[in-house]
């Protein structure tokens, strides 16, 4: 059992940290895994077809990222807006947090905003003099890895094509690969897990299992439960996806149309019970996302494989390459 955060560190040349999509969605390299041979082969994003076999069911995450990241009317403190409390009042994370300290005001959208909570975590509770939706004109909250502001192409390419519920602070990055014509040709249903700020929360204990995940809402519609059942594989596309399969309630066996929570935090030795095949993109080191990985196909094997995609010059994080893990 690898139960401490220094065991899933690696080192990555910041070149290979993709800070702008390709110009198509799916004109990224694929490195595919073999868990049972230990083999790793180098593909393109377009093979993931002949890959699968019939029977097989992709299952993605349609949550539609929120416009969260806004600006003071100064330009001097940076907001993301987690969360609409009520009317006027709103969660929120802020940099730099030592600008927004109790009781603190800032000016957006030219309405008064004041800080009446402070969290553990840093997370701020915010009132404002008028009601106002902050999520108008907001921007996409792109990671900050991704050194630059976000733009017009942000809005369309830091989103699935398949997006539809609202209410992410992060896009679920395994399924922006995916266009219209692929997902044509390959049997797939959706669910729903908003991603929030639990998902790339730091684990910040050496000894991993002390980490808790902040829970994050999800859904899974009569018809996707149906064809989830029926499936002979399921290749989930994406951590969070992961996480919607292995958290959600069955009953006799079957999977049931449900909505919830979860905070199941995924790492070895996990036994995965409901995901088949995995779908994802290469993250960030010593993160959840890494370690859940690492519990699917084996921290020794999957942190060779990120050794190679570096001497392979793959591009990495959310706008970068990809992985499938057989």
């Amino acid at each position: 059992m690898n139960a401490r955060l220094s065991d899933y560190g690696y080192d990555l040349p910041a070149e290979l940290i993709a800070q702008r999509p390709l110009p198509r969605r799916d004109e990224s390299r694929m490195m595919v895994l073999r868990r049972d041979a230990q083999r790793i082969e180098h593909r393109h994003f377009t093979e993931l077809k002949t890959l699968l076999n019939s029977g097989d069911l992709l299952i993605l995450n349609d949550t539609r990222v929120l416009p969260a990241r806004k600006f003071s009317d100064d330009g001097a403190i940076e907001f993301l807006f987690t969360e609409r409390l009520g009317p006027a009042r709103w969660k929120c994370l802020v940099k730099p947090g030592r600008k927004m300290r109790l009781g603190a005001t800032a000016k957006i959208d030219n309405a008064v905003l004041r800080v009446e909570e402070i969290s553990p975590e840093g997370e701020r509770v915010v009132s404002l003099n008028e009601d106002v939706d902050l999520y108008a004109r907001g921007s996409m909250p792109l990671p900050p890895y991704i050194g630059r502001e976000s733009d017009t192409e942000d809005e369309r390419r830091y989103q699935t094509i398949f997006a539809a519920a609202a209410g992410a602070l992060a896009a679920p990055t395994a399924g922006l690969h995916f266009t219209q014509e692929i997902l044509g040709e390959i049997a797939h249903a959706f669910v729903t897990l908003h991603v929030g700020t639990g998902t790339f929360l730091p684990v910040r204990s050496e000894n991993i299992s002390a980490h808790r995940m902040p829970p994050e809402k999800f859904s899974i519609s009569p018809q996707a439960a149906e064809k989830i059942d029926k499936a002979k594989r399921i290749v989930a596309v994406g951590t969070t996806t992961v996480r919607v399969l292995e958290s959600a309630r069955r009953e006799n066996g079957s999977l049931i149309a449900q909505s919830g929570s979860t905070d199941l935090f995924i790492y070895p030795p996990y036994q995965f019970r409901h995901v088949d095949l995995l779908f994802t993109n290469f993250h960030l080191p010593r993160s959840t996302l890494l370690m859940l990985v690492c519990a699917f196909a084996g921290r020794d094997f999957v942190l060779g494989a990120y050794r190679e995609a570096i001497r392979e010059r793959y591009r990495f994080y959310s706008y970068g390459d990809c992985m499938l893990i057989l």
